[in-house]
């Protein structure tokens, strides 16, 4: 609810996407710096300590922008800074809390159905909030949604403050924490599994990612609709990601999952190119759904398999790696989109970005069967495959 609360007030109060891009980029950028130290210090200290600390910081974050808005006094550049301070908290968040997983499963083959499901809680909210959302806005204002997220934070204070994790493997202090986040770094870059993920799943992202920046303007110029169209447009992705999310949430294991990538890239690229030339109010729910399914399969398959593969030492790192190119490409191509649309408007943007996504999937397939050839020795050693035919992982 207040994602989209915050792109529509920012539409509002400037009437222009390249003002939704900037604060889409102000909201995102810390990540790209943020998020690989978050992970670094996650493998040195207590993840569930830093989770509290940090829930409790967004909570306050998201209380004085629910008072600012209600009294009247919000700007752009206040509402800048507020997602500028929320980034750098989400920064931490979002690496600590799925490199915290693992200490909550027994066993590690559970991981990509923890995951699957921690994926259809996520998204089943991305589908009610937008269009919850979309109906407050246009009945009392954006406060409401600042609101109810700043009380929502109780229950995850409250949840983090129960629960017992099992303790796993942490970094010792004998090494630099300069030195520990440059090997992480290495380790990333120069493994040819991780290094080939990462860079498909940020290519994705920054593809589709600027769908809720330039959906204000889809709804008021090319549907002459206001916000709870927005809401419903932007809850499509949400039911999307969830249908995903269950499909996952179904299978035994992580084999076959490079394919899939491919696949769930294919279905966002078609579903972000059918939006841009949809006008028609169902049509374009149906391309976001698609859109919403293949941005969410593919940000679960490479989260699954890169957390399948790794160290428990070095999850907290490589997880943070993980995150800046997936949610670290999306501040890049929120300025870019916004900056776009001004130019050639929003349908013809959607287009572009289409198009950006297909072209990263002809690139992964090319690349797919060396791919393939260097990942069944890492299951066959993690006991994911018992033997290491091809057939193993297609």
């Amino acid at each position: 609810m207040q994602s989209v609360a915050v792109m529509w007030l920012a539409y509002r109060l400037t009437g222009s996407t390249a003002a939704t891009g900037s604060i889409g980029f102000i909201s995102m950028a810390p990540f790209i710096l943020i998020t690989p130290i978050a992970g670094a210090l996650s493998d040195r200290v207590s993840r569930r300590k830093l989770l509290i600390t940090v829930q409790a910081c967004l909570l306050l974050v998201a209380t004085s922008l629910a008072i600012v808005t209600f009294t009247g006094r919000i700007t752009i550049t206040l509402l800048a800074i507020f997602g500028f301070m929320q980034g750098m908290l989400n920064g931490i968040e979002v690496p600590t809390r799925h490199a915290f997983f693992v200490q909550l499963i027994d066993e590690k083959s559970d991981l990509p159905n923890a995951i699957a499901l921690n994926s259809i809680n996520i998204n089943g909210t991305r589908l009610l909030g937008p269009a919850i959302g979309g109906l407050l806005i246009a009945a009392v204002g954006e406060a409401a949604c600042f609101g109810l997220n700043a009380f929502s934070y109780l229950a995850v204070l409250i949840q983090l403050m129960r629960i017992k994790p099992r303790e796993s493997a942490r970094k010792t202090a004998h090494q630099s924490f300069a030195r520990d986040l440059i090997e992480g770094w290495r380790f990333a870059i120069t493994h040819p599994v991780i290094r080939t993920l990462v860079l498909m799943v940020g290519a994705v992202s920054f593809a589709i990612s600027p769908y809720t920046i330039l959906m204000p303007e889809i709804s008021v110029e090319t549907f002459n609709q206001g916000a709870k169209l927005n809401g419903i447009f932007i809850s499509a992705v949400g039911l999307g990601a969830l249908v995903g999310a269950i499909t996952f949430a179904i299978r035994p294991n992580v084999r076959g999952l490079t394919r899939w990538l491919l696949g769930t890239a294919a279905i966002a690229a078609c579903g972000v190119i059918g939006f841009s030339f949809s006008r028609t109010e169902w049509i374009s729910f149906v391309c976001m759904s698609m859109t919403g399914m293949g941005l969410m399969g593919s940000s679960v398959c490479v989260n699954t398999i890169i957390q399948s593969i790794v160290e428990e030492d070095k999850r907290g790192r490589i997880v943070s790696i993980y995150s800046t190119f997936f949610i670290g490409a999306a501040p890049l191509s929120h300025l870019a989109a916004g900056w776009l649309a001004v130019q050639i408007g929003a349908p013809h943007t959607f287009l572009v970005c289409g198009l950006i996504c297909a072209s990263a999937c002809v690139v992964y397939l090319a690349y797919l069967p060396t791919l393939r050839k260097h990942i069944r020795p890492i299951y066959a050693a993690r006991g994911i495959i018992d033997v290491i035919p091809e057939e193993a992982t297609k």
